[in-house]
């Protein structure tokens, strides 16, 4: 008995501790035969002229297990799409703004809910727009009973509006009256911006409801008020640097402008280079005193995947801790009212319970956003996945493929 059972045993620890036989078509829970499905929509949408071209990506549990780039970058040289392109992100610089306010909070220079106008004093001033004349752009404003905070400028609930893309025509043409161009300012500083935004009327008070804004520009040049440093200064060495973001810039050096894909947009049936009639697209090329927090940067795929990893890891990414484990729950909690329609953190959208019905969206809590010139991110932090799809376009009709691709990455997961 006694030989029979060590035997047994023997035969047990041989067996477990043997090599499993692993699937070759899995790579970290993730199907490669459903994830080539990615391919195929792709493939299709560049064929038939939805869209020029696509560089995508999709990591999970740290590993990539999918990247692939498609189409045309550009027509007048026939240029495909390569995998470590620079694009401009735009809207997606203002989640790295918002990590440089976090790091500045950790460290006790203000509280989340001071008033802004405690560090810049023009925001006393700043009132709601009571009356507007539509033949001069001329207005009348009240002074809001509410203080503009920081908190409000991260969450786009500070009642500051935006320039061309504002919805309000109103608020528009003052902005662009005052050369507010949303992107691009090569002749004036951070602070001088800031203080013209404060001098522009709001759209409503401070708090009331969500509202896009250039309130992360502002943001910008709070950064560099607290830390005495650049704004470029403070995101390179203390964020781009330990994340090993070699690929992220407000003005990119002279060795890396032929990577910077041009913006498409239709010429008839065909392809051609943008050309914006209110700012200049290459703005990624040209120096200047402007670094706009809230749109400025251009980046790659792998880039903007090493910044999302820091939230999917209790803020830590490449052997550095950015932002401590609290706060890094805190970016997930969404800071809008029950009753608001969008779920916004303090530097994302947040994927909220309610929707989860909607379906191929990821968990609850997933972070996700995108750029004015078509480029997209999703980081889901209970499957530990983050995917990217960047495209440079601009008024190309309607664009399926990002939610298509969201949809593809989250079918393709099997464990």
């Amino acid at each position: 008995m006694k030989t029979t059972t060590v035997l047994s045993l023997i035969c047990f620890l041989l067996i477990s501790c043997s090599p499993t036989t692993s699937d070759p078509n899995i790579k970290e829970g993730m199907s490669l035969e459903r994830l080539s499905r990615i391919d195929s929509m792709l493939n299709k949408a560049v064929e038939e002229q939805e869209i020029p071209g696509a560089v995508a990506l999709i990591v999970r549990n740290g590993e990539t297990v999918y990247q692939k780039s498609f189409g045309i970058a550009n027509p007048e040289n026939n240029r495909s799409f390569s995998e470590n392109d620079i694009f401009r992100i735009a809207s997606m610089t203002k989640a790295i703004t918002s990590l440089a306010v976090l790091m500045l909070w950790e460290e006790g220079k203000f509280f989340l809910d001071d008033p802004i106008s405690k560090y810049i004093p023009a925001f006393a001033e700043t009132g709601i727009l009571d009356e507007f004349n539509p033949k001069d752009s001329t207005y009348t404003y009240k002074l809001p009973k509410n203080k503009m905070t920081i908190r409000h400028l991260l969450t786009h609930t500070s009642g500051i509006g935006y320039g061309e893309i504002d919805g309000n025509p109103a608020i528009r043409s003052v902005y662009l009256k005052r050369g507010l161009q949303d992107i691009f300012a090569p002749d004036q500083t951070m602070g001088e911006i800031a203080n013209i935004i404060a001098a522009q009327p709001l759209h409503h008070e401070p708090g009331e409801r969500f509202t896009y804004s250039l309130g992360l520009d502002v943001l910008g040049h709070l950064v560099e008020l607290m830390s005495g440093m650049s704004f470029p200064e403070f995101l390179s060495t203390r964020v781009f640097e330990p994340l090993d973001m070699k690929d992220t810039y407000f003005t990119l050096p002279k060795e890396k402008h032929e990577r910077l894909v041009p913006v498409l947009t239709r010429n008839g049936e065909e392809w051609a280079v943008y050309n914006a009639s209110f700012y200049d697209v290459n703005y990624p090329l040209q120096s200047k005193n402007y670094f706009s927090g809230g749109a400025g940067l251009s980046s790659t795929v792998q880039d903007y995947a090493k910044f999302l990893t820091l939230f999917l890891n209790d803020g830590k990414a490449n052997g550095h801790q950015i932002i401590g484990k609290k706060t890094c729950e805190l970016v997930y909690e969404n800071q809008m009212s029950e009753d608001a329609s969008i779920s916004h953190g303090l530097a994302f959208g947040v994927l909220p319970e309610k929707d989860l019905k909607k379906g191929a969206g990821g968990s609850e809590g997933t972070l996700t956003w995108g750029g004015y010139f078509n480029t997209s991110y999703f980081a889901d932090p209970e499957e530990n996945i983050i995917g990217i799809i960047y495209k440079q376009t601009f008024n190309i009709g309607y664009d399926t493929t990002s939610g298509r691709f969201r949809e593809l990455v989250f079918q393709a997961v099997v464990e």
